[in-house]
C-alpha cells in the first residue's frame, strides 16, 4: 500500500506554517481500510516453526516495556517490577532482559535502583498521560521531572482534541516542545489510535509525529477501549518505512494495550518483517508496551524448553 508522501513536497517546508502542513498531511495517500485489514489479517495466519518460534519468543521478551501505570503503584512494586525485567526468569539465566520499564515520573527513580548496571531502560510517561489535558507549561514541567529523575526515554500522548480540530500545528509545536525537553531522552510520540476514528487519520498523525522528530510513534495509552490492533500498527509500520526512504530517518515503533499472549506477539513481529523489515527487528526500533504479555512468553518458552506448560504459577503476578 503506497503512503510516500506527495513529491511536490520538500519535507523540510511543509512545517512551515499550518496551511502547508494541512495540505501536506491531508495530501497523503488514503488508507484503503479493506486492504488494510486483509493485510493484517493474512500476515497473522502466517505459520512459524520450533525453533524460529524459540527466537521469535526471546525476540518478544527483548522488546517488552515492562508496564505499571496505576495509581496503587509503590516504589516497591516498581522496584519488584524493574528486578523482574533485568531476570523476568529467575529460574533461566538464558532468558534475555526486557526492553524497558515504564512508570508514571515520580516512580523513575525506584526503576533506576532497580535496573542499575543492566541495560534495561527507564521510560517514564509524562505530558499529563493520558489524556494529555493539561497546559504546555505543565507538560512541559512533567517531562523535565522524569528527565531529572534519570529517566532513558519519553512517552508522550498528543493533544487528540486539537489534531482531531485539525489545528496540526499545534500538535507539531508540542511534540517539538516536548522533545527539547527530554534531551537526550528518546521520545515516544503516543497517538491513543482508538480516539482518532480513522486510518486516514493515524497515517496523518504518524506523518506529523515523524517530521516533529519522534524517536518512535506509539499506538496507544492502554487506557481505552480500542488500542493496538495488527491493522494499526501494520498502517505506522508502513509510514515510518516510507518515510526513512525519503529522510534517510529511521524511527521506531511501538503497539501498547491488548497484546496479552505470545501468539499475539509473534503476529507483530511477522508484520514488521514484511512490512518494515529485518532493520526493525530490534528492540531499539520495535517494543510491545504490556504488562500481562511478558509472563505468556516465558511460560511458553518454559513449554518449548521441557515439553511441559507450567501454568501461572511459574511467574509472578505483577
Amino acid at each position: 500500500m503506497p503512503t510516500t508522501a506527495p513529491a511536490a513536497y520538500a519535507l523540510g517546508e511543509v512545517t512551515a506554517s499550518d496551511s502547508t502542513l494541512r495540505r501536506f498531511l491531508h495530501g497523503l495517500p488514503g488508507v484503503d481500510a479493506v486492504g488494510l485489514e486483509a493485510r493484517a489479517a493474512s500476515l497473522g495466519t502466517r505459520s512459524i516453526k520450533t525453533t524460529a518460534k524459540a527466537y521469535a519468543i526471546d525476540l518478544a521478551i527483548s522488546m517488552v516495556d515492562l508496564t505499571t501505570l496505576e495509581g496503587a503503584d509503590t516504589p516497591g512494586k516498581v522496584r519488584a517490577l524493574g528486578a523482574k525485567a533485568v531476570r523476568p526468569d529467575p529460574t533461566d539465566r538464558t532468558s534475555p532482559s526486557t526492553a524497558a520499564v515504564c512508570v508514571y515520573p515520580d516512580m523513575v527513580a525506584s526503576a533506576k535502583e532497580a535496573v542499575a548496571g543492566s541495560s534495561v531502560k527507564v521510560a517514564s510517561v509524562a505530558t499529563a498521560f493520558p489524556a494529555g489535558r493539561a497546559a504546555l507549561a505543565v507538560k512541559l514541567a512533567d517531562v523535565r521531572d522524569a528527565v531529572a529523575a534519570g529517566a532513558d526515554e519519553i512517552d508522550m500522548v498528543i493533544d487528540r482534541g486539537a489534531f482531531l480540530a485539525g489545528h496540526y500545528m499545534k500538535v507539531y509545536d508540542e511534540i517539538v516542545a516536548v522533545k527539547e525537553a527530554s534531551g537526550a531522552a528518546r521520545l515516544k510520540v503516543i497517538f491513543e489510535t482508538g480516539e482518532l476514528s480513522t486510518y486516514d487519520n493515524i497515517r496523518r498523525a504518524s506523518w506529523l509525529g515523524m517530521l516533529a522528530g519522534a524517536d518512535f510513534i506509539k499506538t496507544s495509552t492502554g487506557k481505552v477501549a480500542v488500542n493496538a490492533t495488527p491493522a494499526n500498527t501494520l498502517l505506522m509500520l508502513e509510514a515510518v518505512r516510507d518515510f526513512r526512504a525519503q529522510t534517510g530517518i529511521q524511527v521506531g515503533v511501538k503497539p501498547a494495550g491488548g497484546i496479552r499472549t505470545s501468539k499475539d506477539a509473534i503476529k507483530f513481529l511477522v508484520i514488521v518483517n514484511e512490512t518494515a523489515g529485518e532493520d526493525w527487528l530490534d528492540n531499539h526500533w520495535f517494543r510491545f508496551g504490556a504488562s500481562s504479555l511478558l509472563n505468556d512468553l516465558l511460560m511458553q518458552r518454559q513449554k518449548l524448553a521441557t515439553g511441559r506448560y507450567s501454568g501461572p504459577d511459574y511467574v509472578t503476578v505483577d
